[in-house]
């Protein structure tokens, strides 16, 4: 079957024309080589304008994401969920439509509804046309990945300005899920050599967390769910992780999924959030958030198989290195030299 499916009728229609020759297992299937598309989405009012829809397949997610185009010419990003996750679905789709009140360039919530005869659940929003970000900053200079940096630091500085709903305030600091996450990392089959220090740095700081407000997170924000647009600014992404918690917790996944792509932009994103005055309580609550994150991800990526739990150990054993061991709690990728040749 092919990967990318295209429509030369109105989806509903077609899909209406050849559900009694190719129904198998809830799904309409390929018949010479052509893909036909999925049942599920024929509960769906929109789609009776639609004339491509092409899979991806990128991400942790669990949600099943498509890229729609319209008969029109438009194009849309559709997200399939499991019905058992309504609630949380509805929630995540007033949560981005108050993120797309900041003026930042965004994948902006169209639609929200149920579909595949009560089986399923699905968010509709616009697509942003660009290339991921990930890819884009290693073919830039320095300075260029830098100041990209910069304006993702501006863009988080917006998100956690928006006031918390009172429902949405947290009734705990979540330093107990912290450490039940860690002790499930310590009897696990996953551990790595030399562990204990990063351990005894969690248990020992874990009061250093949630000392500042509790604020509206991205909950996923790196370079991953960045998108470079064609004028040269950056998008924001899957916003299916929010949360409301410690602010410094949304700059963990630099040492993850940032400076394995751009060290530059990771400083930029840290100088421009905090104005180019870095309190340091910062930088010891931010290696907590990191050596937990390090050694809980390889634990968490057993789900997902080997060469994901291979892909954890290596980003852990760089956060070791970068915090020695976490006996320092500034990355050596953070310095004023390099800061200094990223400006210049």
């Amino acid at each position: 079957m092919r990967k990318n499916c295209i429509f030369y009728t109105s989806f509903r229609d077609l899909i209406q024309l050849l559900l009694p020759y190719f129904w198998i297992s809830g799904r309409i299937i390929a018949k010479n080589n052509v893909c036909i598309g999925v049942s599920m989405y024929f509960n769906i009012e929109s789609s009776v304008k639609w004339k491509s829809l092409t899979p991806i397949n990128k991400g942790w997610s669990s949600d099943k994401k498509y890229l729609i185009e319209t008969n029109a010419g438009d194009k849309f990003l559709l997200r399939i969920s499991d019905i058992a996750q309504y609630e949380a679905k509805k929630k995540e789709y007033e949560i981005i439509k108050k993120y797309s009140q900041l003026g930042i360039n965004m994948s902006v919530p169209v639609e929200f509804g149920v579909c595949n005869e009560g089986k399923n659940v699905y968010i509709l929003l616009t697509w942003l046309e660009g290339s991921d970000l990930e890819e884009v900053l290693p073919t830039l200079t320095e300075k260029e990945q830098y100041q990209l940096g910069r304006e993702a630091g501006t863009i988080l500085q917006k998100i956690h300005s928006i006031p918390i709903s009172r429902e949405d305030a947290p009734t705990d600091t979540k330093k107990q899920k912290k450490l039940r996450q860690l002790s499930q990392y310590e009897e696990s089959q996953v551990r790595i050599l030399d562990d204990e220090i990063a351990i005894r740095y969690v248990k020992d700081n874990i009061d250093q967390i949630w000392k500042n407000e509790p604020v509206y997170l991205h909950g996923d924000f790196h370079p991953g769910n960045l998108i470079y647009l064609k004028d040269g600014s950056i998008g924001v992404i899957d916003f299916n992780r929010w949360k409301v918690s410690d602010p410094y917790e949304e700059f963990y996944k630099l040492d993850s999924f940032g400076i394995e792509h751009s060290v530059p932009y990771c400083i930029g994103q840290i100088d421009a959030y905090f104005n180019d005055d870095i309190p340091e309580d910062f930088w010891i609550t931010l290696a907590v958030y990191v050596a937990h994150a390090s050694l809980f991800s390889i634990k968490w990526a057993e789900k997902f198989g080997q060469n994901d739990i291979d892909g954890m150990v290596r980003r852990c054993k760089t956060a070791f290195e970068n915090y020695d061991n976490f006996r320092s709690y500034i990355p050596k990728w953070y310095s004023d030299e390099y800061r200094k040749t990223c400006k210049e």
